[in-house]
């Protein structure tokens, strides 16, 4: 897979959480996923098409970071994940899938997104629709983790 389409949604996500949320997270080392379990407790997931492309991306986030996310962003902090963390995340799913395509247009790149879906719970899994590789980048924070996933057919 072309690392210029992965970049985009690094640079996405690290963007928008330190602007919505004021929230650093520090990228950890990308790798290549062998499975469908997703690494957080609450994950978006967005497909991409383009007349010459198909994608999908998700970002699922421990609990942790989901809660504080949510508290830095909205004002309001749950004991757990409920029906507001859930929007929350699909709405994030959406900025950063928004910001990456901006960057890929400029590039020549174009695709259109579909309505994000979000699930949650211990060990739930993402399925990517695409043939090709799914890149996981793992990022740290102080209040746990985030992962994206990246799968492109090319």
């Amino acid at each position: 897979m072309n690392v210029e389409y992965i970049n985009p949604f690094l640079s996405s996500l690290v963007n928008v959480l330190a602007t919505m949320a004021n929230t650093t997270i520090v990228p950890g080392q990308p790798r290549i996923k062998k499975d469908e379990v997703a690494r957080g407790d609450v994950s978006g997931l967005i497909g991409m098409v383009g007349s010459d492309i198909k994608g999908s991306f998700s970002v699922s986030f421990e609990e942790g970071l989901a809660l504080e996310v949510m508290y830095r962003m909205l004002g309001e902090k749950p004991k757990t994940i409920n029906a507001d963390v859930t929007d929350m995340v699909g709405e994030i799913t959406n900025m950063v899938t928004g910001g990456a395509k901006r960057i890929l247009g400029d590039k020549g790149y174009e695709f259109s997104m579909a309505t994000p879906i979000v699930v949650s719970g211990k060990a739930h899994t993402i399925t990517h629709k695409c043939e090709g590789p799914t890149i996981l980048m793992p990022f740290d924070s102080e209040f746990g983790k985030v992962h994206i996933e990246v799968s492109f057919d090319r």
